[in-house]
């Protein structure tokens, strides 16, 4: 078994993580043993997932991110937060702006050809998220006629578009603009990964107004993005193979997205790390 595998290199890896100081230069070798820092990226606009608010930082790859950074030797005070916007992760890890990236980061053939990927760590798919009393929308197909709401130029946009002519789709440049529309009554629906759905349904100003429909039509390996000259990669993997083990990324799940009764697909999840390091 992949972990089993895992589990066995780990032991060896924390042996010589304990013999390596981080240089700070962003490839992230080492621990951080004598006192230095790890620069991590990650969203900080997304509720449930990433966010920060005052200066603190909460959210599931938050959780997941600082659990990481504690296997490879930092402790949270050692962590300096980056933010890392979608359309500049590839950029930043190249440059060694941060030294991984855990910010709903799907892997992709195109971005394996500038970055590695430790992971995954979740499995999410495309779905809806409507009003809770609405039971008209159970998947794709009843959006027939619908007002859908999602942010411009996303690939959850373009996939409606593509599979779903019939849709009325609306597009915003934020996904808060869209939750905003549909509270209001403005849309009928908002599509993108159900984690996002469930990170913003279970925020305490909607509590109880949307559920996510539970019906996902893609799916989204996140993985932790890494440089390509880093040798994080299968250190994050061995990492995540723990985590998985000791029940701490289903309790980060729990913890940021249970409020929305959000559940990861039982059919892809839990995730498999591995595969996609550098060799």
């Amino acid at each position: 078994m992949r972990r089993t595998t895992y589990r066995i290199a780990a032991l060896a890896a924390a042996a010589a993580l304990a013999l390596t100081a981080c240089g700070g230069d962003g490839n992230g070798t080492g621990d951080g043993a004598d006192g230095d820092s790890i620069k991590i990226g990650t969203k900080f606009d997304q509720p449930g997932l990433g966010l920060q608010e005052g200066g603190t930082m909460s959210g599931f790859d938050v959780d997941v991110a600082k659990a990481v950074a504690e296997k490879l030797g930092y402790s949270e005070d050692q962590i300096e937060w980056i933010e890392s916007p979608s359309p500049q992760r590839e950029t930043m890890l190249e440059a060694g702006t941060v030294d991984f990236i855990v910010a709903t980061y799907s892997i992709t053939d195109s971005r394996k050809e500038r970055v590695q990927f430790a992971g995954p760590y979740l499995v999410a798919g495309q779905d809806l998220l409507v009003k809770a009393e609405d039971d008209s929308i159970n998947g794709p197909e009843d959006l027939e006629g619908k007002i859908l709401c999602s942010v411009s130029g996303s690939t959850p946009a373009e996939r409606v578009a593509e599979d779903y002519p019939g849709v009325q789709l609306q597009e915003y440049d934020t996904y808060s603009s869209c939750v905003d529309a549909l509270a209001s009554g403005s849309v009928d629906a908002l599509t993108t990964d159900d984690s996002i759905l469930a990170g913003y349904a279970a925020q305490e100003q909607w509590a109880g107004q949307f559920r996510v429909v539970g019906a996902p039509f893609s799916e989204e390996f996140y993985g932790i993005g890494v440089a390509k000259e880093s040798d994080l990669c299968e250190k994050i993997n061995e990492a995540l193979v723990e985590l998985f083990d000791e029940g701490t990324i289903d309790q980060a799940i729990q913890d940021n997205l249970g409020p929305a009764n959000y559940t990861p697909n039982p059919e892809t999840n839990p995730a498999e790390p591995g595969g996609h390091c550098e060799s």
